[in-house]
């Protein structure tokens, strides 16, 4: 019998994970590597709400389960250690857990490196009945074009849109992923677990104010503000302020169906805390200029339904940030873009680099890729 491993946070057990772990565990005797709560801290932001000894309990009862154990690492690979004392044949992961540097470390020790499918089902059921854990049902965002302009020091030299999708939290998406997750995290504090209703961009303003108190070395851009709070699509238009001049919102289901069609998003794990993309930059006229040219084409291409250019713009977008912005391009993101890029029509990286999400452009599935759902005007 084959030795299996998987690895994950379990917090707020539901059925996605079992249904997951009951498929890994197919591949043979399944062993799980549970992530302690320092772990769950550091990737999420915030501590577990199911400490990891009875995180550990409940996964070890599972009947697919042959044995589960808290590894002696922290973070996305805190199972360095384990593995190479556990010797597995095979680890499983989903779309989601799937980053290079667990594949490179199968690799490295020979161990089959296997991605499932993610199965959503029961994430948001359970919110509606079971009141033992607070569901978050606060979005995320997507920036598909235009980012880096709802900062002054760029807009100043040409005006120009940030085009960002709200998404529902159908995954929970890492700290330092370029999915506004620190932002939401602030909502979180001001709110709870939902949006409150109002003026949205009163509320907007109130969440980028509190993002930002006074004496903030950086200030985090408003697009991430107005991205969860807005629902649906939206176009800011910045022009050398903060907060943009005006906010173009698309709710139209064709559209939002047409994004959901044709993004897919590829884990790159974690940015390191000492990433600095501002260490070196060359902002001005030209690359502003295009990156605003960019985001203006992209905008159309998706209210025209033109996944072609959706993807053309959305890679020059991307292309003029990278040249004002070099450090955006790490090894990792490159050596992903060539991986993935045949099956693509374009791509971009989640937020300011680094780390994150590769956001693929395409009308056909990407293997090994997640999905988003974007937020309706009646979601909360």
């Amino acid at each position: 019998m084959s030795k299996v491993m998987v690895s994950g946070c379990f917090d707020q057990i539901h059925s996605g994970h079992i249904s997951f772990l009951m498929e890994a565990a197919k591949y043979g005797d399944l062993y799980v590597s549970v992530g302690s709560d320092k772990t769950v801290e550091e990737l999420r932001g915030h501590a577990p709400y199911v400490g990891e000894k009875d995180r550990l309990y409940m996964i070890k009862s599972l009947s697919c389960v042959k044995d589960a154990f808290v590894p002696s690492g922290i973070g996305l690979l805190d199972f360095e250690n384990d593995i190479q004392t556990l010797k597995p044949d095979i680890l499983v992961v989903n779309e989601d857990g799937n980053i290079p540097q667990k594949r490179a470390l199968c690799g490295k020790l020979g161990v089959k490196y296997i991605i499932l499918k993610r199965d959503f089902v029961g994430r948001f059921q359970q919110a509606s009945h079971d009141e033992s854990y607070p569901v978050n049902h606060i979005p995320y965002r997507i920036d598909l074009a235009g980012g880096w302009l709802d900062q002054p020091f760029v807009s100043k030299f040409y005006p120009g849109p940030v085009i960002t999708l709200s998404i529902e939290p159908t995954i929970e998406f890492n700290e330092r992923s370029g999915m506004a997750s620190s932002t939401r995290r602030k909502a979180v504090e001001l709110w709870g677990t939902h949006l409150p209703s109002g003026d949205l961009e009163k509320t907007g303003k109130m969440l980028f104010c509190y993002d930002n108190p006074p004496g903030v070395t950086h200030v985090s851009g408003s697009q991430d503000s107005i991205g969860i709070v807005f629902p649906a699509l939206n176009k800011s238009n910045y022009a050398g302020e903060y907060w943009p001049k005006s906010i173009d919102n698309v709710h139209d289901e064709s559209t939002l169906r047409f994004l959901e069609q044709n993004i897919s998003l590829v884990p790159l794990g974690q940015r390191h805390s000492s990433y600095d993309v501002l260490n070196k930059i060359c902002v001005d006229v030209a690359g502003a200029t295009r990156l605003s040219v960019a985001a203006e084409e992209c905008w159309k291409s998706i209210l025209a339904k033109d996944v072609a250019g959706f993807g053309r713009h959305c890679r020059e977008g991307f292309e003029a940030q990278v040249a004002m912005f070099p450090g955006m391009m790490v090894d990792t993101l490159a050596d992903m873009i060539n991986e993935y890029k045949s099956q693509a029509v374009g791509w971009k990286v989640s937020g300011a680099g680094g780390g994150g999400y590769l956001v693929l452009i395409s009308d056909k599935e990407i293997d090994n890729a997640i999905r988003i759902r974007a937020r309706r005007v009646d979601s909360k």
